[in-house]
């Protein structure tokens, strides 16, 4: 009797332990843009990963970018297409963490600052003094694209706070609604993402007898995939490697359409110290 019980106790230990060791490599996003289109994207992604890492990968939506970087931080997920702001505040939050990869666009990001036909403002090489008084919408607080690096080049063109310089100041959550919202004339003028805004407009979304661009930033450094320093520990060695290898990989022109960007690119935590400086300069990090 006690060996046959023995017998089956070593069976249930060998059917049980695959799932004791079963472990779900998770991720998320920056919600910067329209939640559909963001399901598509990641969930595309998922797939792939799934595939490629030979373990169960599921991507979780978040609500804001606050808590795409509290997600990050509490090991709720593991890696994170985030922008150049979160991605310096969640690696700050957790030791050894990297950017490991970026869009080759995302090396030379840029914001748009749009406005409503109303204001009678046009495409200029800087930014206009006609736009003192008027109300104005980021995108959300946390953005790069969306506030960081737009309220660096209001506070550097007129050495003003956005509060200061205009009647109204607004933060709109995602780019998507930012174009929507100048659109309807809610806000004169808003600062929203350059691939959003060429995304939005081959879609057909934006009416540009109602909305046009009127300035770009200089370039910078914005969205990249971002990775726990310690998920070889729990998925073994040179798993990180192998993340870092399968996004570069991505050559699926419908993934990388999804996006979009062209491809993708080696990235490291050094690239974004000039967001780091922005943002210190500006009062966003300490």
């Amino acid at each position: 009797m006690m060996r046959h019980l023995t017998a089956l106790f070593a069976l249930l230990l060998l059917t049980y332990q695959p799932q004791l060791n079963a472990q779900t490599f998770t991720f998320t996003a920056i919600p910067d843009q329209d939640e559909t289109l963001l399901q598509t994207r990641f969930g595309s992604i998922a797939d792939y990963l799934s595939e490629q890492l030979g373990t169960d990968v599921r991507y979780l939506p978040v609500k804001s970018y606050a808590a795409a970087v509290t997600a990050f931080r509490n090991n709720q997920v593991q890696l994170a297409w985030f922008g150049g702001l979160s991605g310096v505040q969640a690696r700050k939050r957790v030791p050894g963490s990297e950017a490991i990869a970026q869009g080759y666009e995302d090396q030379f990001f840029q914001t748009f600052f749009i406005a409503h036909q109303s204001t009678g403002l046009a495409r200029s090489e800087q930014l206009s003094e006609q736009i003192r008084g008027k109300t104005f919408t980021f995108g959300s607080k946390g953005s790069t694209s969306g506030r960081l690096m737009p309220e660096y080049y209001l506070r550097n063109r007129f050495d003003q706070s956005p509060d200061q310089l205009f009647r109204r100041v607004g933060f709109s959550g995602d780019h998507s609604r930012t174009i929507a919202l100048v659109q309807s004339g809610a806000y004169d003028l808003g600062a929203v993402n350059f691939k959003v805004w060429e995304r939005e407009l081959a879609a057909g979304r934006i009416d540009t007898d109602k909305v046009e661009v009127i300035w770009s930033t200089p370039s910078y450094p914005d969205y990249q995939w971002s990775i726990r320093g310690d998920v070889d520990q729990r998925w073994g060695a040179g798993f990180k490697q192998k993340v870092k290898r399968a996004l570069l990989a991505i050559d699926d022109r419908k993934l990388l359409d999804a996006f979009p960007r062209s491809r993708f690119i080696e990235a490291s935590n050094a690239d974004f110290e000039p967001v780091e400086r922005v943002a210190r300069d500006i009062g966003l990090i300490d």
